[in-house]
């Protein structure tokens, strides 16, 4: 960011972008690479860019990071969002009024000193103070998944430090909420002051920190805030439970128990199920703190304790390959899904009318079978024939039903013509769910989260014809649809429907978004029993025959 902001040429910005891509994906023995000379083995870092990882990594520090900060404005990448502020004005108003933050900025507009800088007017002032307002009504939200990387990057930096006893992230990360604003950090130290100050010198923060007492907070350059809270390691169970819980289950607590809430909190505790067992609770999982009813239902004994868990996922469902809009063959997916420690993995194509996806035809639906025959020869894992099929607009299923007959698994589900009015897709769906076959309804309501919202339709009535019908739903895992919501997923719980946890896969590395679904399971009160792939092989292949 600091080399776009200095006005280096794109391809150099994109080089140390490719870079950092490739070394997150990296999976092999990263400190044995360094120390063998041999990161330029890794797609996408040449000569310079291996020199300064490799000085980072033995040294901690960067002399090109700390010479474009002494070269460029203080604040530039707190300021760089403003409408209005080009390098050079950042440049003039730090040296003419010593501005270096956005407080600073703001403050200087609303008294008329930024008129006195040459080059600003009463009317650039102006401007400039509105866009520092519509900046902080500004929502910055990013998928979970993202998130978590911030966030685990921000824990393995604090872990850096000696000080550093415990952390952990917490708020909307630790709940698997599917959008986040602010990552909430937690660590346990005896010198609080120490760590704050080595969270404040994060080099991906790039605002003037924030300190008050054992609380630091931090803007990062992927454009989340981050706040990290500093306890003895004695309170750290309790922080966290306080960190972890939405407002709403606090509350909840604190309208429960009262004072004896603030006694308990304030005992030294091991762990967080230490501290609801002296409620009489049970630990309520951290996916559940959303004041849905998980206090009452901790308090009345009938809390869910068998919550379904990713070590409990028998099969991958939902998987794409280079027979439709898949990255990887039939063989490439099935020794991906051996070496997770899976025991069957479904092949799930998509179906003729998703052409603008290879959407495959009878005859290379044919071929994809043979492949698979010879996959089964190769592998340790369970290879099961199956198609993503589209719901088609009359709610009828792609592919005639003497086709559907010879699969394994049927995925059904929506791509196209989204915009039909509610009553139009609840018929739809109706009648697709209705439909003999069994079927798993494929990511629901088509949502890509931040991007697409939920197509309409009336959902209550969708979820009776689920249920009185062969089917079950597809809770995805694809870190961008996690479909469905938790509450549609609570709500189809409520009639007995059964769930698949897919993983919407299209490469190899995307089996790994069956960790995704899990959460968004977890978040709809899922146990394991519910779930068809928690099932073995033939037990699975049993309940989902079409």
């Amino acid at each position: 960011m600091l080399l776009e902001t200095k006005g280096a040429n794109r391809f150099k910005t994109r080089a140390y972008e490719r870079g950092a891509r490739a070394l997150e994906a990296l999976s092999g023995d990263f400190d044995a690479l360094v120390r063998g000379g041999r990161l330029r083995e890794v797609p996408g870092i040449g000569p310079a860019l291996a020199e300064r990882i490799t000085e980072l990594h033995e040294s901690g520090r960067s002399e090109m990071l700390e010479r474009l900060r002494r070269e460029l404005p203080p604040g530039i990448l707190e300021l760089r969002d403003v409408p209005h502020l080009s390098r050079e004005r950042i440049a003039a108003l730090h040296e003419s009024l010593g501005i270096r933050t956005l407080a600073e900025l703001q403050a200087a507009c609303e008294a008329g000193r930024l008129r006195t800088v040459k080059g600003f007017g009463e009317k650039t002032e102006r401007k400039i103070l509105e866009g520092i307002r519509a900046l902080a009504t500004r929502e910055e939200r990013v998928l979970l998944y993202k998130a978590e990387d911030e966030a685990e990057r921000a824990l393995d930096y604090l872990r850096s430090s000696s000080a550093v006893k415990q952390t952990e992230a917490a708020g909307s990360v630790r709940r698997s909420v599917e959008t986040v604003n602010n990552l909430d950090l937690v660590a346990a130290s005896r010198s609080p002051a120490r760590v704050l100050d080595h969270f404040v010198a994060y080099p991906l923060a790039v605002s003037t920190p924030e300190r008050d007492g054992n609380t630091a907070s931090v803007r990062l350059a992927g454009g989340l805030s981050a706040r990290l809270h500093v306890v003895p390691p004695k309170s750290f169970a309790a922080a966290l439970l306080l960190a972890t819980g939405s407002a709403r289950h606090l509350e909840k607590l604190q309208a429960m128990f009262g004072p004896k809430l603030e006694t308990v909190l304030a005992e030294p505790a091991e762990s967080e199920a230490e501290i609801y067992g002296r409620l009489g609770l049970p630990e309520i999982p951290p996916e559940l703190r959303e004041d849905e009813g998980e206090v009452e239902a901790a308090a009345a004994g009938t809390l869910p304790q068998d919550l379904v868990a990713v070590g409990d996922i028998q099969g991958l469902v939902h998987c794409h390959t280079v027979y439709s809009d898949g990255k990887h063959t039939v063989e490439q997916m099935a020794r991906a899904a051996e070496r997770m420690g899976m025991k069957y993995i479904t092949i799930t194509d998509h179906s003729p009318s998703a052409y603008y996806a290879g959407g495959l035809k009878l005859d290379r639906l044919h071929r994809q079978w043979k492949d698979i025959e010879r996959a089964r020869e190769k592998v340790g894992v369970e290879l099961m024939r199956g198609t993503e099929s589209d719901i088609l607009a009359d709610g009828s299923l792609d592919y005639p039903d003497e086709v559907l007959k010879q699969l394994d698994v049927v995925i059904a589900s929506i791509h196209n013509r989204h915009r039909m009015d509610a009553d139009q897709m609840t018929r739809r769906l109706v009648r697709a769910m209705r439909q003999p076959v069994f079927k798993v309804w494929g990511h629901a309501l088509g949502r890509y989260v931040l991007t697409r919202p939920p197509f309409a339709c009336h959902m209550e009535e969708v979820l009776e014809a689920v249920a009185a019908s062969r089917a079950a739903v597809e809770i995805n895992g694809d870190p961008h649809r996690l479909d469905m919501e938790p509450r549609w997923v609570r709500a189809a719980r409520r009639r007995g429907i059964r769930f698949v946890i897919s993983t919407d896969a299209h490469s190899t590395g995307q089996l790994e978004n069956v960790r995704y679904g899990v959460a968004m399971a977890r978040r709809g009160w899922v146990r394991r029993g519910e779930v068809l792939n928690a099932l073995p092989p033939d037990r699975f292949r049993e309940e989902v025959r079409p």
